[in-house]
């Protein structure tokens, strides 16, 4: 569902992570370009003018992070915005404790509602452990009950009998008495489609939702309608109190619009997303999960996030510091650095986060072994601080007594040396001392 708006974001956070700092010109042209790719995700202009100036305050002038990189600093920015926009609090299920929790599913013919009730008793079955029972009170739609049931016998989950000549109050208010005597957690009830122009089913629903007082009502809706949805949800919700929004077929090729409009424009928030047809193919609603896939980044998000959380912030001001007044750079900085990225889950967890190439990505991974840090560190550690600060000393004699101490062959300090050399030549290069620039030095170096 996000595959064009990941790849316009991929290739705009590409574009900006080029440049050295975020200016007011480059945020323009680069704010233009989300513009773009929001309008032909189908997201209302409404969404779209509130995101871009939201992003455009928080991004000129704003002084980037020592630790992350113009690009890495703006994915960040509008990862926030968007999560603001789709609903920062993520819906929680909520359950009555040892009572009878009822939800109420309601939405349009065709919706694929009946296929989200299989699969929301066996998420909430497996998952919350919970003792289901489905009952169907589509009397209009003849296969209806037995669809259901159908259902209910694939998955497993116990199924309330009603037929097409009862009322649907009556089959709900049954089924509510029959759950409450064999003491299930859980009832499900399944209604029949309608639009909300029909006045008729539209009433039946409203007091069928007034007189069993379900715990959620939650609305059932396809993704392909598109914006029209949010006009349908509000006529319904006018109606009676919806919950909560299950989000049907994301994994088709529909534009993703509504998934980061419905909550700013019906402050109702999606809950579960239905991502193929099998009854596991559910997922609840993460709006950061669903923001960093959209800028298409989960990993580099994440890496983010660790760099902030457990690198050293005292030791990049240092190294900032020292390049700026073109200080040499040594054996100490680069056993600092693989401190820092062993914080970091070692080299080849970092590297995997790393946008790059996936064909280059997965040869540099072959060639990457975390082990060679250990011996890195331990070549180092054995070297006298003397020879650190200068390794142009580490003569003969020097790499003998080293190559004792660490345990290593003179083969593997003369290989050290010599990356460390093309290392500190890189280093001298570095405009920006973000923690990732430092990490594809050391890539480069060791492939």
């Amino acid at each position: 569902m996000f595959k064009n708006l990941t790849k316009c974001f991929s290739m705009i956070i590409k574009n900006i992570s080029n440049k050295g700092r975020i200016t007011k010109k480059n945020i323009e042209k680069t704010l233009r370009k989300v513009r773009i790719a929001l309008l032909e995700a189908d997201v209302p202009l409404l969404i779209i003018k509130k995101l871009i100036k939201k992003i455009k305050k928080k991004c000129i002038g704003k002084k980037i992070n020592n630790s992350l990189t113009p690009g890495q600093e703006f994915i960040k920015i509008v990862e926030k915005e968007i999560i603001s926009i789709i609903g920062n609090n993520n819906y929680k299920i909520k359950f009555k404790k040892k009572k009878l929790s009822i939800f109420l599913i309601i939405g349009l013919q065709g919706s694929g509602k009946t296929t989200s009730i299989g699969k929301l008793a066996k998420l909430f079955q497996e998952k919350y452990k919970k003792k289901i029972l489905l009952v169907s009170t589509d009397i209009y739609r003849s296969s209806a009950i037995e669809q259901l049931k159908v259902i209910s016998k694939q998955i497993k989950i116990d199924f309330f009998n009603s037929n097409n000549k009862q009322k649907p109050i009556d089959i709900s208010i049954q089924s509510i008495q029959y759950a409450k005597k064999k003491k299930y957690d859980v009832l499900l009830i399944d209604t029949a489609g309608r639009m909300h122009i029909d006045k008729k089913l539209m009433n039946e629903i409203k007091n069928v939702h007034k007189i069993i007082k379900p715990l959620e009502t939650i609305f059932v809706i396809d993704s392909m309608i598109g914006q029209d949805s949010i006009n349908i949800i509000n006529k319904f919700n006018k109606l009676l109190k919806i919950t909560s929004i299950f989000l049907t077929k994301i994994d088709s090729n529909t534009r993703c619009g509504v998934v980061l409009s419905i909550k700013y424009l019906t402050n109702i928030p999606i809950a579960f997303l239905g991502n193929g047809e099998k009854f596991h193919h559910i997922k609840e609603f993460k709006s950061k999960k669903i923001a960093s896939k959209i800028l298409g980044m989960q990993d580099t998000i994440s890496l983010i996030k660790s760099i902030k959380k457990k690198i050293d912030k005292k030791y990049l001001e240092e190294l900032k510091t020292k390049i700026k007044k073109k200080n040499e750079f040594d054996l100490n900085d680069f056993l600092k650095q693989i401190i820092q990225m062993k914080k970091l889950g070692g080299i080849k967890n970092i590297l995997s986060k790393l946008p790059m190439n996936n064909n280059f990505k997965k040869n540099i991974l072959l060639q990457i072994n975390d082990n060679m840090f250990i011996k890195i560190q331990a070549i180092i550690k054995s070297m006298t601080m003397n020879e650190r600060k200068n390794p142009k000393i580490i003569k003969y004699s020097r790499k003998k007594r080293i190559s004792l101490g660490s345990g290593t062959s003179i083969q593997d300090i003369n290989k050290i040396l010599k990356q460390f050399e093309l290392m500190k030549k890189m280093m001298k290069k570095v405009q920006n001392v973000g923690v990732i620039n430092i990490f594809k030095n050391i890539k480069n170096i060791m492939s």
